[in-house]
């Protein structure tokens, strides 16, 4: 009984809302509003109860409002045909002035057409297609946001956890068509690709998607992103539980189409859905928001009275605060000089060429973009022509409900916690994935019935990098080689296991080919998933392929013969030191015998007075002895101690360096610069079909001078000759290569550089494959370890066994860098030392003259004094005279044994300088 009151109030409801508004008020001006939804599906159900709430809220606020809305509402019963006819019944017969609606986008665009024929508003507040344009439908207006907002957000989830691939899935609508163009722009923005597109039909049967599913099974990719209706979603992941695609190690990503609509699924899709990440908008909490939540359930439950009750959501939202924008845009209008023009009437003419024109329709149109106001969905801003972009929310499927786990907003991205400023990395909270892993998914696995990863290989030139066999009774690929090793070694330590085989390709018989460009570019023809061998990582080939990290050393250099550096002839104790150290140690030599001359000569000392060849004589000695008995001021000392230290390192250390010139053959390259090669117009060398050439174009070489070998041994034969005897004056390679030579001809031959930078060898994959990046780990792995050593001395030698193996250095002779130290210790000395000494010399003289002058202000008070002893000193003249004659005899034996203490010093001297000690003699003399 119960029940059947309320399918009879159900009914009734129309008749009564009708009365209601009409009754109301009699002078209320009626402007009649379409709603077209489908109120067989869930949303139509939801938006139904949420329009039917919206007017009778805004007329209890605005009571006095003297336009009142009267709404038409028609069921599209889900089609595209019954929603266009729904539509031109009422622009026909009711004369409505805005239409609400569609809820679908494929039936948007055609009742948007209308719109703008009959200049009639179209707001639709379920129509989130991009294909819905308002250049093209300039009188629709979307109250919801545009799909290709949230491309955005996916991408970014993509971005945080890695993945290189994904997978989009859509059902074959405008809807589920219009994002994925966006989707796949925005995923290649954060180098991820989209390498496969699944279309599951709108009418497909549990059978088909099953069939889709098992496709997607034998691929690589484990990661999708779901772009579907919400009914058709139920039974996608239904079925993909059931064919195993939702355990661990795959992730799967809702658009906002099914996790709006999250609360409102069947428990049993919850739990097939436990793992998966959705995107939706996110509104606030508000009081007035929990209030009309319950407010909703009680209307729904009259409305839909056999219906499970269903939780509100935000197409609810959006309807109400729709209704709440076209009420207040009709009081701003107002209804007193609506009109509807008809067209001229033509013979046979058909009901759409008949539709009248709304003079009224473009100030609504005005009047609702203009409107802006705080609803319950959150911000409601039609100023674009749609919602701006806000807030969305990701959540996790967990168990039969699920939780947050971050939010995206324009600003700021992804964040843990709404409303926080940005950090360096964004993060969201942990994830329970499928299968009820925490482990994040890798993108990608290798199916266990998929075909094994296709190899490609070929013969090297250099056989120890690469050699391809093949077997003729099984037919099988072998590969051997250093390439191989580290390939091999790479995928053992690959978190997973990955089957392989190899694949030859070659354009000789021999199995070999001359161009790598060509190997390269069937990874981008999907022939192989790999292609392995001395690759060359360079830039033209990265616009077809991928490369892992370089496994080998970088760089091009020379290979030039060596000889020894150093000319065993009659000037080469002139060799250990450089012009400039000589010059300097000359001039340092000069000046420190100068300031001891100078001091000495300061300081009254005799032995450095005389002529000038004498003092040269001195200053010389000074600067090489150190010699007390001719040095007496302590400051000389210092200068000549310091001196000393100084010529006692230059001396041991010319003495180990022409040591090793004599003794040790030091060998130097004939070349030490491209640039020498190039002026001189000598003939370089470089491996027959290698890039190498088009580089030594570009530095300038003729054509002429450079000439292409085949083998080491033609490298070693040409390099023997000479430039001059039909040979070359360098070879030109790859480091790699470089290193591989030297170890068989160590002798006579040097690396110089490398003198052009390159990436070195690695591994191309096709573009996007998500094994790149494990790949190129393990390989760091490999070449950090003891195993590449081990891989290096089996394929290339030992490079411990050639000195020549490496850069060539610099010559060991002596620069005057190399005593910086030492010559400004000495100058320091020197200078100071005399600054000093010149202060007290000038300091002594002023106090002597100052001295003088008093002397001859005290003389004339002296003068009476000394007339008056004068005739004493007359009296005193004949003792004097006695004085003086025992004076002068003992004068004269003093004088003889000072003449024999100069002849034992000049003796002393003349043993260690013969001219010094002439010179001293002489002085005395």
């Amino acid at each position: 009984m119960e029940l059947a009151c309320r399918v009879i109030l159900l009914l009734l409801l129309p008749i009564n809302l009708a009365v209601a508004q009409n009754t109301s008020s009699e002078e209320a001006q009626e402007l009649h509003v379409g709603v077209i939804l489908d109120l067989g599906s869930t949303v139509g159900k939801m938006a139904r109860t949420s329009i039917s709430l919206a007017m009778e809220d805004f007329y209890d606020v605005h009571r006095n409002y003297s336009t009142k809305l009267v709404l038409h509402i028609r069921d599209s019963m889900s089609d595209d045909v019954q929603a266009a006819s729904q539509a031109i019944d009422l622009l026909e017969n009711y004369n409505v002035e805005v239409i609400i609606g569609p809820q679908k986008s494929s039936q948007a665009i055609f009742i948007s057409k209308l719109g703008n024929k009959s200049h009639v508003p179209v707001i639709s507040f379920t129509a989130t297609s991009p294909s819905l344009s308002s250049k093209t439908l300039p009188y629709f207006v979307r109250a919801t946001i545009n799909d290709s907002a949230q491309v955005n957000c996916i991408a970014s989830i993509v971005k945080t956890y890695g993945w290189r691939e994904v997978v989009s899935i859509y059902e074959d609508t405008e809807y589920g068509r219009g994002i994925i163009p966006y989707l796949v722009d925005v995923l290649q923005e954060v180098d991820a690709r989209v390498p496969y597109q699944s279309v599951i039909p709108l009418s497909a049967t549990s059978e088909q998607i099953t069939l889709e599913l098992y496709k997607l099974l034998t691929m690589q990719t484990t990661v999708f992103v779901v772009h579907m209706s919400f009914t058709l979603a139920s039974l996608f992941f239904i079925k993909a539980r059931e064919v195993g695609m939702m355990n661990k190690g795959y992730a799967w990503i809702m658009t906002d189409g099914v996790t709006n609509l999250i609360d409102s699924l069947n428990p049993s899709v919850l739990e097939s859905l436990n793992g998966a990440l959705g995107v939706e908008f996110y509104v606030p909490k508000t009081k007035e928001l929990d209030e009309f939540a319950m407010r909703w359930n009680m209307r729904f439950q009259i409305d839909n009275p056999t219906d499970p009750p269903l939780k509100l959501n935000i197409f609810g939202l959006w309807g109400y605060d729709t209704i709440w924008a076209v009420a207040h845009a009709a009081a701003k209008v107002g209804h007193a000089n609506a009109t509807f023009q008809k067209p001229g009437a033509t013979r046979n003419s058909v009901s759409l060429e008949t539709l009248e024109t709304s003079n009224n329709g473009p100030k609504l149109l005005q009047a609702i973009l203009q409107n802006k106001f705080r609803g319950l969905s959150g911000n409601f801003d039609l100023s674009n022509r749609q919602l701006q972009i806000s807030t969305f929310r990701i959540i996790n499927v967990v168990g039969k409900g699920w939780r947050d786990i971050g939010f995206w907003t324009a600003q700021n991205e992804l964040s843990q916690q709404l409303n926080k400023t940005r950090r360096a990395t964004t993060h969201l909270n942990p994830v329970i994935w499928p299968g009820e892993s925490i482990e994040v998914p890798r993108g990608f696995e290798i199916p266990i019935s998929g075909k094994k990863l296709q190899v490609g290989v070929c013969t090297s030139g250099y056989p120890e990098f690469v050699k391809v066999e093949k077997d003729h009774i099984t037919g099988a690929t072998k590969a051997i080689g250093f390439s191989v090793d580290v390939f091999e070694e790479a995928v053992k330590r690959l978190p997973y296991a990955v089957p392989y085989e190899y694949v030859l390709f070659s354009t000789k018989d021999d199995g070999s080919m001359e161009d790598y460009n060509d190997f390269v570019y069937q990874v981008y023809l999907k022939k192989y998933d790999i292609v392995i061998g001395d690759i060359t990582i360079r830039y033209n080939r990265t616009f077809y392929a991928d490369f892992t990290l370089p496994y080998t050393e970088s760089g091009i250099a020379m290979v030039v013969p060596v000889r020894d550096s150093i000319n065993k002839n009659t000037w080469i104790f002139l060799k250990p030191l450089e012009p400039g150290m000589w010059f300097g140690s000359i001039v340092f030599f000069i000046y420190t015998g100068v300031v001891v001359l100078i001091l000495e000569f300061l300081g009254n000392n005799e032995n450095v007075r005389g002529p000038i060849p004498r003092q040269l004589g001195i200053m010389i000695f000074f600067s090489i002895f150190e010699e007390k008995e001719l040095v007496q001021r302590f400051l000389s000392r210092i200068v000549l101690i310091i001196w000393l230290v100084f010529l006692m390192v230059l001396t041991s250390s010319y003495t180990a360096s022409l040591t090793s010139m004599l003794t040790v053959q030091q060998l130097q390259p004939t070349v030490t610069d491209v640039h020498e090669l190039l002026k001189s117009g000598e003939y370089v060398g470089y491996h027959r079909g290698s890039y190498v050439k088009g580089l030594l174009e570009e530095l300038g070489f003729d054509r002429s001078k450079i000439k292409p070998y085949n083998s080491p041994d033609d490298f070693h034969n040409a390099l023997s000759r000479g430039s001059n005897n039909g040979g070359i004056a360098a070879l030109v390679h790859e480091v790699p290569y470089i290193k591989l030579f030297l170890a068989n001809h160590c002798k006579g031959y040097t690396m110089v550089g490398p003198i052009y930078k390159a990436a070195g060898f690695g591994y191309a994959l096709s573009k996007g494959n998500p094994l790149i990046g494990d790949i190129s780990k393990a390989i760091l792995n490999v070449t950090g370890g003891d195993t590449m050593i081990q891989i290096e001395k089996k394929w290339i030698g030992d490079r411990n066994n050639c000195q020549n193996l490496g850069p060539v250095t610099g010559s060991s002779r002596l620069t005057f860098a190399n005593f910086r130290g030492l010559f400004i210790l000495t100058g320091v000395a020197s200078t100071s030392s005399l600054l000093i000494a010149l202060i007290i010399y000038f300091y002594k003289k002023k106090r002597k003259s100052t001295e003088i002058v008093l002397d001859n202000e005290n003389r004339p008070e002296e003068s009476g004094i000394n007339e008056e002893n004068s005739e004493a000193q007359e009296v005193n003249q004949g003792d004097e005279q006695n004085t003086q004659q025992a004076s002068q005899g003992e004068s004269g034996l003093e004088e003889q044994s000072s003449l024999e203490v100069v002849s034992e010093t000049t003796d002393r001297q003349a043993l260690l300088c013969p001219t010094m000690g002439q010179l001293s003699f002489s002085g005395v003399k």
